[in-house]
């Protein structure tokens, strides 16, 4: 079968390619530059779902690369709204160059990736074998085509796709700046800081801090959504009175990296797929407000299609699985939005009427200062990772059981076969996991219980399904009692937690997840099915 092409070689574009590689699946991936991404103001918050799904694919230095944040502090004036210690993992900073670099050395090294430079796509045709995208002088065949071209996609607009929104949304002045600041490590937004009067006619009224490797920092100040882009020397003194503010007083020695005016929209196709094409990243939306990121949005469409891509491409499922994936993404998205719209008056005040009820809204923010800080520390309904529970709208509910359908998975230890010990997400990404619940695995090794209890029968079933997947155990899993058995996705989401080994329930599930009739099949037939799908050792190369 022809290879998949990308158009776009951003880090979605390159995390799907390396996400399709891991599956055994070539890509072509096609970019319009030359691959030099310069040191900028642009960064990314990537929260531990999409920083998991970037090391798995082969980005294994991505941690280093980033920072982690010690705590998030929400202060308003000279008062602390919120003070969160954070986990060293839940976040990770880290500049888009290095990322950009990170993942184009991780392609470089992976055979199935052909990218190839000064290719921008300049026109899409398809049919019901495949794909034939133009650039340049070429002209490209595929089994599929994916659009990560960005927020002026040529791709979606070929494929006469509308893309409505904001076109501002929010307004932020930006600076990277090197400075040594008296809270090291500690993310921080400061609403209504004191200021010296010469700066206040830049309209700013909040100012968010977030440390980065080598003692650089981004600071953004948010602004009238109107207002023109601050001068150079206009951001230089807005950034010289922070500073002092945080300094007692004094401004601190430091380093102008660089400066930026960053305005967010708020935009979404209206699908994010035509037959054969689909839309990924910033070609598919656009949103930023409240903290949210739009490049961990972008990772998980990555993520999602993937998977689909692959058991489709390895004939183990049929095109209907691919249509899921503007249902689940699409989706998310959309709850995404709705959840800043509903924040946004509880937060940020926008006529003069709320103006002068500022100390009504500030009782207001007291209450809701968790809503600053969820979209950029990917928590609750603005930043948490969906749940997709199949028949049903994606869900942004933070308090979904970890048993319940769709959730994504928490990262438990796990055991294998062999009786090789490895964390449960560190296993996804190449085909399902099924996962047995058994207490006290770890004391015996796995000659000792791999034909003890229900493992003999589960084995047997985990090897008649249809498409590929691994059989696991772990000592517990939360809310799950002894012998829960769990049918996990390649993305890490769950698509059922069933008591005991029943491999007919167990069959039945994993064929709906893959985009079939769920209706049972014969024994023959089962084992016919089995034989077709991706050998197992093919799919964990």
């Amino acid at each position: 079968m022809d290879p998949v092409i990308i158009a776009g070689a951003g880090p979605v574009g390159l995390a799907l390619a390396l996400a399709l590689a891991r599956h055994q699946v070539p890509s072509v991936v096609l970019d319009d530059g030359a691959g030099v991404s310069p040191e900028g103001a642009r960064s990314t918050v990537l929260r531990a779902d999409t920083t998991e799904f970037l090391a798995r694919v082969g980005y294994g230095r991505v941690a280093a690369d980033g920072r982690g944040w010690t705590s998030w502090r929400t202060l308003r004036r000279g008062r602390e709204l919120l003070h969160l210690p954070l986990p060293a993992d839940e976040v990770l900073h880290l500049a888009q160059h290095r990322l950009q670099r990170g993942l184009r050395d991780a392609v470089s090294a992976t055979p199935l990736i052909d990218l190839v430079q000064h290719s921008a796509v300049t026109e899409v045709e398809q049919d019901a074998d495949g794909v034939s995208v133009h650039s340049g002088k070429t002209w490209w065949r595929g089994s599929h085509l994916v659009g990560c071209d960005g927020p002026r996609s040529t791709v979606r607009k070929q494929l006469q796709l509308r893309f409505p929104g904001r076109a501002a949304a929010d307004h932020y002045a930006v600076a990277t700046v090197r400075v040594d600041l008296p809270f090291p490590g500690e993310a921080r937004l400061h609403r209504d800081a004191p200021q010296p009067m010469e700066s206040r006619g830049t309209g700013s009224r909040e100012v968010t801090a977030r440390p980065l490797p080598d003692s650089v920092w981004r600071l953004d100040w948010r602004l009238p959504v109107q207002r023109p882009a601050l001068t150079p020397d206009a951001v230089v003194e807005q950034l010289r009175a922070t500073l002092s503010g945080w300094n007692g007083g004094t401004v601190p020695a430091y380093e102008l990296i660089t400066t930026a005016d960053h305005v967010v929209q708020q935009r979404l196709a209206t699908r994010f797929q035509v037959g054969r094409v689909f839309l990924a990243g910033d070609a598919a939306h656009l949103l930023g407000s409240l903290g949210m990121q739009n490049l961990d949005e972008g990772l998980r469409d990555a993520d999602n299609l993937a998977w689909k891509l692959a058991l489709v491409w390895h004939n183990c499922a049929t095109e209907r699985l691919l249509t899921t994936y503007q249902q689940e993404r699409r989706g998310s998205v959309i709850a995404r939005l709705r959840a800043v719209d509903q924040a946004m008056p509880l937060l940020q005040p926008s006529t003069p009427l709320l103006e002068a009820r500022r100390s009504v809204l500030s009782g207001s923010l007291r209450r809701n200062a968790t809503l600053l800080s969820d979209g950029t520390l990917g928590r609750g309904r603005l930043g948490a990772a969906p749940a997709y529970p199949g028949r049903t709208r994606p869900s942004l509910s933070p308090a979904l059981s970890p048993t319940s359908p769709g959730v994504l998975v928490p990262d438990v230890p796990v055991v294998t076969t062999d009786g090789a010990s490895d964390r449960l997400r560190a296993r996804l990404g190449r085909g399902f996991l099924v996962v047995l619940v058994a207490p006290g695995t770890t004391v015996w090794a796995s000659e000792h219980w791999l034909g003890a209890g229900l493992m003999p029968q589960l084995t047997e079933a985990t090897e008649a399904l249809p498409l590929p997947a691994e059989l696991l155990v772990t000592e517990a899993y939360p809310t799950a009692v002894p012998h829960t058995v769990l049918l996990i996705r390649p993305d890490g989401h769950l698509v059922a937690a069933l008591h005991g080994c029943r491999p007919d329930d167990l069959w039945t599930l994993a064929d709906r997840a893959r985009g079939g009739s769920a209706e049972l099949p014969s024994p023959r037939d089962r084992a016919a099915t089995a034989g077709s799908r991706v050998p197992a050792d093919r799919a964990r190369a």
